[in-house]
């Protein structure tokens, strides 16, 4: 159990999302005026930043939060380990996922303003069409795979390279481009930019983002039954206790 006050690491993941957010949207800024004429491979500088910032901001806030980031990997870590005792409470789960959302909007105001666009600026890139549901489907349901896969097979010490492989890739491999994340899905809306998602498509989203949850879930039940077991191990090494939350 990790002994941090529950405020403290409250703060650390509205932080860590604020920043994750802040890379995508500043990255993806940055690819679409360093390379205007090239969507490719604006797309390939903006998953890499995404990787790389990833795997940095689990290792910088992991031993504080457990680096979540995000608001499904919150509720799985709360399902899976509410019987045995492990992973996070009601209370964390509730303290969790508004810090999260909030840090993501924070930080795509954030990005806006360093690259001298407006504070907010309602995204308008549609994304509400079936194939891009199912992407996100896939996207979150191998996301929530790995993370506990790691932690139920003792290595989520490697969870910040494979966590942040596993996005970059994704980036190419799903046709959604891999958002996997609610609280990251909604700070995009925030910016009428190259990482953007109109306002309208969010719902679309985060519903397919919670059924490839649901997906994982049910993956884990038959490739990892003891998962559960060992939530307090997500997504990496806690200061206090060797666990993570």
């Amino acid at each position: 159990m990790n002994t941090t006050p529950l405020w403290r690491r409250t703060v650390a993941e509205g932080i860590g999302t604020g920043l994750l957010v802040t890379v995508v949207i500043g990255s993806g800024i940055a690819a679409s005026r360093l390379s205007a004429n090239d969507v490719g491979l604006q797309l390939l500088e903006n998953a890499f930043a995404t990787a790389l910032g990833l795997a940095v901001l689990i290792l910088m806030i992991g031993p504080v939060s457990g680096a979540h980031f995000n608001p499904v990997v919150s509720a799985v870590d709360w399902w899976l380990g509410r019987s045995s005792g492990t992973g996070l409470t009601a209370q964390d789960l509730t303290a969790y996922i508004p810090a999260q959302i909030v840090g993501a909007v924070l930080g795509a105001v954030l990005a806006n303003l360093m690259y001298g666009e407006a504070a907010v600026s309602w995204s308008t890139t549609e994304r509400a069409t079936g194939q891009l549901w199912l992407g996100e489907v896939v996207a979150t349901a191998g996301l929530i795979v790995l993370i506990f896969a790691l932690a139920a097979s003792g290595r989520a010490s490697v969870a910040p390279a494979a966590v942040g492989a596993y996005i970059g890739s994704a980036y190419w491999f799903t046709s959604s481009t891999s958002f996997a994340n609610p609280a990251v899905t909604i700070g995009r809306a925030f910016s009428d930019t190259f990482a953007g998602i109109a306002p309208g498509s969010l719902p679309g989203f985060v519903i397919a983002q919670v059924v490839g949850a649901a997906v994982g879930v049910g993956l884990l039940a038959v490739l990892y039954p003891a998962a559960g077991r060992v939530a307090d191990a997500v997504v990496t090494t806690s200061q206090s206790t060797g666990a993570s939350k």
